[in-house]
């Protein structure tokens, strides 16, 4: 479950991590070439933006691939194309957006994971870890982005060299 809560902050980060972490034992063993990652939409719930806001795919060609090694760390590699939607479900009003970030994620023995992204990527934070690093709940950054995560998922750290281009739950109030 640790792990999850993992992929849901890294996932978010970027909006293209989806389960490859949690099925990552699976993959590990596949070599190293790319596969096509699966994203599944979602509804953040209203603590995030005051609404409930479903994050929907509309373009998902992003590619992963997991290397393992000898000291029992594996990194993930996303590259692509991938567009969400938002959508108010309370008055339904919507925006797409282009993120095609790349990033590359540690997961190191310890269970503790490493994260660096660049380009437009999503980024959803709990209120209170939003709030920690002066950030909105849920918008799309552009720049560099690195986040470190406790290995019980908890955000130890997180920086931006870039901006907010756009804060999701303003554009869609």
């Amino acid at each position: 479950m640790r792990r999850l809560g993992v992929i849901v902050a890294l996932g978010a980060l970027l909006g293209m991590l989806g389960g490859v972490v949690t099925a990552a034992p699976a993959l590990a063993g596949r070599g190293h070439k790319w596969e096509v990652l699966e994203a599944p939409s979602f509804t953040l719930p209203a603590s995030f933006c005051g609404f409930k806001v479903r994050v929907a795919p509309t373009v998902n060609k992003v590619f992963f691939k997991v290397l393992k090694a000898s000291d029992g760390s594996m990194t993930f590699l996303f590259t692509g194309s991938f567009q969400d939607s938002y959508r108010n479900l309370q008055t339904g009003k919507a925006i797409t957006e282009n993120v095609p970030g790349q990033l590359k994620a540690t997961e190191h023995p310890d269970g503790s994971v490493t994260a660096w992204g660049h380009g437009h990527n999503e980024l959803f934070l709990a209120p209170a870890d939003a709030k920690r690093f002066g950030l909105p709940t849920a918008s799309l950054v552009v720049g560099a982005l690195t986040a470190r995560f406790d290995s019980d998922g908890t955000i130890a750290s997180l920086s931006l060299q870039g901006h907010v281009l756009v804060d999701v739950c303003a554009a869609l109030s």
